[in-house]
């Protein structure tokens, strides 16, 4: 579906009375901009790949400025940057705030949708994404696959719906050897964050940490992994704690480990001599793909870490000042 209809849909679900024949004109391929009639005025809407703060700063420096921002999914983040920049928005989960002064008002709520990544997306893919991203690996079959110990059939599916979704544009070359390369470096982070974060596993653990120093006490509580031959991977603001500091709290704390279920979890907690408390500062989850070990990284001595674009993504989940503290991640990581 192209991005005009897919506007004029979001806008259809949302505006008080549906199906009243919105006619979109295409007015700048460039921006992605198409103009709609609605309550009998024109208005300029403005289409995001994804629904995240950094492309609503984007969107608004193009000139002219948009009335109406819609996206597949607009973040917390991105929500708060519209309203505070006075623009209105929508999205493709029915969540609306447009305001018109003396024309059209228009707020929608949705409770609790979840917005579906497309089911091609699988986590064997996610893992091949963080070795692209990371530069662990060129786009071949054989850089990729020796990065991230998956399968040659596995790497190949998943090169192959890269480029199907434009993210990898193929070369003339052929063979496990041939390369691909990465169409638009910015859209292929915000694809892959996006499927991560709905792909993210629901099974985790809590656990009680009394860390006064976050990083010493990840690489203390390492060292017993270590000794137990438990591979680990710190994720989220802790990576970012490390890869990009910045002077702030470092929070959520969550570390990847090896394990599939919550009884594996609290094998690994205890371990480590870590209890599983409600409400507990430190969360364990299993390793989110099959190459999740693999493609960690000791980022500092015995500071073992997630690649960034993992982290990138996992940081992002958790409100606003995540989104702020992701984006920090992102441009320092990509500069």
């Amino acid at each position: 579906m192209s991005y005009p209809e897919r506007i004029v849909n979001a806008l259809d679900a949302v505006l008080p009375e549906r199906g009243v024949g919105l006619r979109p004109r295409l007015d700048n391929e460039l921006n992605r901009d198409v103009i709609v009639t609605v309550a009998g005025i024109d208005l300029r809407a403005r289409w995001l790949p994804t629904g995240w703060p950094r492309q609503v700063a984007e969107a608004l420096q193009k000139q002219p400025r948009p009335d109406i921002l819609a996206a597949p999914k607009m973040s917390p983040g991105a929500r708060k940057a519209a309203t505070d920049a006075q623009v209105g928005w929508v999205d493709e989960s029915g969540d609306a705030q447009i305001a018109v002064p003396g024309k059209l008002v228009v707020k929608v709520q949705q409770p609790d949708l979840l917005h579906k990544t497309r089911l091609d997306w699988r986590r064997a893919t996610l893992a091949v994404c963080e070795a692209i991203l990371s530069d662990r690996a060129n786009p071949t079959v054989s850089s990729v696959a020796n990065a991230t110990g998956l399968s040659t059939g596995s790497v190949v599916t998943a090169l192959k719906f890269l480029e199907d979704e434009r993210h990898l544009a193929k070369a003339v070359e052929r063979g496990p050897k041939a390369g691909r390369q990465v169409v638009d470096r910015d859209l292929f982070v915000d694809a892959y964050a996006d499927a991560a974060e709905h792909l993210r596993s629901p099974i985790s653990i809590p656990v009680g940490v009394l860390w006064r120093d976050p990083i010493a006490g990840v690489i203390t509580t390492g060292r017993l992994w270590d000794a137990a031959g438990i591979r680990w991977a710190a994720t989220s603001a802790l990576s970012a704690s490390v890869l990009a500091p910045v002077q702030t709290e470092i929070s959520p704390m969550e570390i990847y480990v090896e394990g599939r279920t919550w009884s594996d979890l609290r094998r690994v907690a205890q371990l480590a001599g870590l209890q599983e408390i409600v409400g507990g500062r430190l969360v364990l989850r299993p390793f989110p793909t099959p190459a999740g070990a693999a493609l960690s990284e000791e980022s500092t001595v015995g500071f073992w870490s997630m690649p960034w674009p993992r982290a990138y993504a996992d940081l992002r989940t958790t409100g606003v000042r995540g989104e702020d503290a992701a984006e920090h991640l992102r441009q320092e990581m990509t500069k």
